[in-house]
């Protein structure tokens, strides 16, 4: 597999041997869970069992002390099995990795947060709302926090909130109108006046279970309010935001693995041999290939590059240069795979088709493509200007 090329430390060979144990139930519960549009909950446990959930915690707080490096090969390969598990467990690695290189919190907030992930405890942002969208694009949003005393309230509702069913804690995102910013509270899922609206109804990662998340009064103490900014989010380079395009770049991969298999089994009685000896087919392979390589370089290169201390203050718009070439390398090159498998591949039994419509998904989550072409722009533009 393309990916052992990839694996270049002990460490990751030892956990890429663990994930690969989980494949067969993965990959066995995938198309049921897609179906149903159900949350891979016992998926998402293993991997909490075997410890990949505490793998992004630095060595200093009780962790292993993950490099984005490495989750971008370990998310790579979970995709590969199923995406909606991949995307679920990689927005908790992902926040918490973020989390500990940042170290934004105060260091008892930390070392309690530290304890709870190690526990097993999930946790995920919720910053979407209806009226603002992505929060990368800097909208104010409309849930509220209001200091009551020695606590403070909670009010509103968020969208997209990936593994509702199952988030130990959510990070939300609120306005705080006395600081004149925007905050972020960790709250347990038992706080009172939490509810989720089971309103996620879609074609693509139905088992990611993103459903509104409803606040009503939701009273959380001082000590929660574990973050507060200035400006959107967006504008902060985040390289564990590589966990997203990782996830599709695993599901391009599996969508290329079945139609090179495919292409080896399928013996019409109108050809000698199978289909794979065909030139037209044998096209179609090697531009998945091309795709598939150029997407993992960019990608791999870009961790890699914000991994070593001497080069991350180098990194700005890769990340999302990387996102942008994956996710739309992966949506042609799962287009060539059903082409190459042909009208089987609308088979509703067969993955390709949960793969097509689960790599859409990508191009709506963050960043999103205009905003990194815009991106590139202004700073090719700022360069000339700072010449002159």
């Amino acid at each position: 597999m393309a990916k052992q090329l990839f694996a270049t430390t002990e460490f990751q060979n030892h956990w890429l041997n663990k994930l690969e144990t989980l494949r067969q139930d993965i990959e066995s519960s995938a198309q049921e869970n897609d179906e149903k549009s159900r949350f891979p909950k016992d998926n998402i446990q293993q991997l909490v069992d075997i410890g990949y959930s505490a793998l992004a915690l630095p060595k200093a707080y009780g962790g292993e002390g993950c490099s984005i490096a490495d989750l971008v090969l370990f998310q790579e390969t979970l995709g590969s099995m199923d995406g909606a598990t991949a995307l679920s467990i990689g927005w908790h690695m992902g926040v918490v990795g973020e989390i500990y290189e940042k170290r934004q919190w105060t260091e008892e907030q930390l070392q309690f947060f530290a304890e709870e992930i190690k526990k097993g405890a999930i946790v995920n942002r919720a910053v979407s709302e209806a009226q603002t969208g992505s929060p990368t694009r800097g909208g104010k949003p409309g849930t509220q926090a209001t200091r009551e005393g020695d606590h403070w309230v909670i009010n509103g509702e968020k969208t997209f909130t990936t593994m509702s069913p199952f988030l130990t804690y959510y990070l939300i995102g609120a306005w705080i109108e006395e600081k004149n910013t925007m905050g972020f509270f960790l709250v347990h899922r038992d706080t009172p006046g939490i509810s989720i609206r089971e309103n996620w109804n879609v074609i693509g990662m139905r088992g990611t279970e993103s459903h509104n998340l409803i606040l009503d009064h939701v009273k959380v103490p001082d000590n929660r309010l574990v973050e507060a900014q200035q400006g959107p989010r967006g504008n902060n380079v985040n390289g564990w935001m590589l966990h997203i395009p990782s996830t599709y770049l695993g599901i391009a991969q599996a969508a290329r693995d079945y139609a090179v298999k495919f292409a080896t089994e399928h013996s019409p009685n109108s050809i000698e041999g199978t289909i794979s000896d065909l030139p037209n087919v044998q096209n179609l392979i090697g531009q998945m290939d091309l795709e598939l390589t150029q997407s993992r370089f960019v990608i791999y290169g870009t961790a890699r590059a914000y991994y070593n201390e001497t080069t991350r203050s180098l990194v700005a718009n890769e990340i999302g240069v990387s996102k942008y070439t994956v996710v739309n390398h992966a949506i042609t090159t799962i287009d060539k795979a059903m082409r190459l498998v042909g009208a089987k591949s609308l088979e509703l039994d067969r993955p390709l088709q949960r793969y097509y419509r689960d790599i859409r998904a990508g191009l709506h989550n963050p960043p999103m493509d205009d905003v990194t072409i815009s991106k590139l722009a202004k700073t090719a533009i700022d360069e000339i200007k700072n010449r002159q």
